[in-house]
């Protein structure tokens, strides 16, 4: 990125958090903020380099004044309390817990243009809170939902029932949501179905559907692709398919010891290991289980893309919409040189660009020079 890129979206970030543009002051103080430890990372050539971090503070003021100061490009705080959060090494920070965190992530999803990243994540959070509220007992008032101001949501679960756990626990937790070490044979216990049992049930549906669907010849193909099955069992299977797809939903257990089934639900069958994942909440493992986490602050803006990390109550996530609602800059003309010909909505509107100058609203000029996509042209 030049010097004078940076420079400009240092000052516009400098805009943001001294309050001269709109949505600032919206900086959210965390509980428990003399218990949090704080990193930074800063508009410099490589944002990912030389974190500052092992940082603490007293009060809300001190946070904001440091902000307003320092301009960082990424704000974090940690997910942990400790009794000296400002500690150099962890283990002198007396670590007394953390809030149990779920990151949904497009980029681990789907790629494609940024909008349908952001459409495709929200289904994932959508899927996610209707497991942790329908299924796992916690309510929707436990929830603190929040934009990333990237390519996610963050989930946030500061209860102190679950602040003690360890990463053990944290990882079943992760493991059920995402639909981690399923066993066929507990799936497939046809009793009081609920939760996975209906998941996994309905993605065998499908996939012996699909099956079904095929010309005889190409559903051979794939069944002499699995492992375990002679020509045999697989003639006998397609003959009969359409009373194993009616066992399936009236009496399940009985597929238990059907050869083919087994090798369709097999962990390396990618078709059938698809339909199952559909169905899961993708969440970041590593984020879940991790007991010392930092994670984007609420309030702040995202150095990658210019947007605010937006907290969102749960009864508005519906019509919560990234590209207008956590964009804080506006649509003042500046000039950009652009990387490549694209396409890309914000605030309402869709715009197309060229390789080379173009002039675009600051808020996507903003957007595609965090996102190392544009440079600026003109003047700041």
């Amino acid at each position: 990125m030049k010097p004078a890129t940076l420079e400009f979206l240092r000052q516009r970030f400098s805009a943001y958090y001294n309050g001269t543009i709109q949505g600032a002051g919206a900086v959210y103080t965390p509980e428990s903020l003399t218990e949090r430890e704080w990193g930074f990372l800063f508009f410099t050539e490589n944002q990912r380099s030389g974190m500052r971090r092992h940082i603490s503070f007293t009060s809300s003021e001190e946070l904001n004044s440091y902000m307003k100061n320092m301009v960082p490009a990424h704000v974090y705080y940690s997910t942990a309390y400790y009794t000296h959060p400002g500690a150099a090494q962890m283990a002198d920070k007396d670590w007394l817990g953390a809030d149990v965190i779920f990151d949904l992530d497009a980029d681990h999803i789907v790629r494609g243009p940024y909008d349908v990243m952001l459409a495709r994540v929200k289904e994932e959070l959508f899927k996610l809170i209707d497991m942790l509220t329908d299924e796992l007992g916690f309510a929707k008032r436990d929830l603190r939902i929040n934009f990333s101001g990237g390519r996610g949501y963050h989930v946030h679960l500061p209860l102190l029932s679950v602040r003690g756990w360890d990463t053990a626990e944290r990882r079943e937790l992760v493991n059920y949501v995402s639909g981690t070490g399923l066993s066929f044979d507990s799936m497939m216990v046809s009793s009081k179905k609920s939760g996975w049992q209906v998941r996994y049930h309905d993605a065998l549906a499908d996939e012996l559907s699909r099956i079904a669907a095929l010309p005889q010849e190409d559903a051979f193909s794939y069944l002499s692709g699995l492992s375990g099955i002679s020509t045999k069992d697989m003639t006998g299977f397609l003959k009969n398919i359409k009373t194993t797809q009616k066992t399936l939903q009236e009496k399940s257990e009985v597929l238990l010891a059907n050869k083919v089934i087994r090798a369709i639900a097999n962990s390396e069958n990618e078709p059938f290991q698809s339909g199952v994942l559909s169905r899961a909440a993708q969440a970041d493992e590593p984020v879940t289980t991790d007991v010392k986490r930092l994670i984007r602050h609420p309030g702040s803006l995202h150095g990658g893309s210019g947007m605010r990390v937006v907290p969102i109550p749960i009864d508005q996530l519906d019509a919560f919409d990234p590209l207008i609602d956590a964009v804080v800059f506006g649509e003042r003309s500046i000039s950009i040189d652009c990387a490549f010909n694209m396409s890309m909505p914000i605030l309402g509107s869709t715009y197309t660009l060229t390789t080379g100058r173009n002039t675009v609203p600051e808020a996507l000029g903003v957007f595609l020079c965090c996102r190392g996509i544009a440079e600026l042209s003109g003047g700041v």
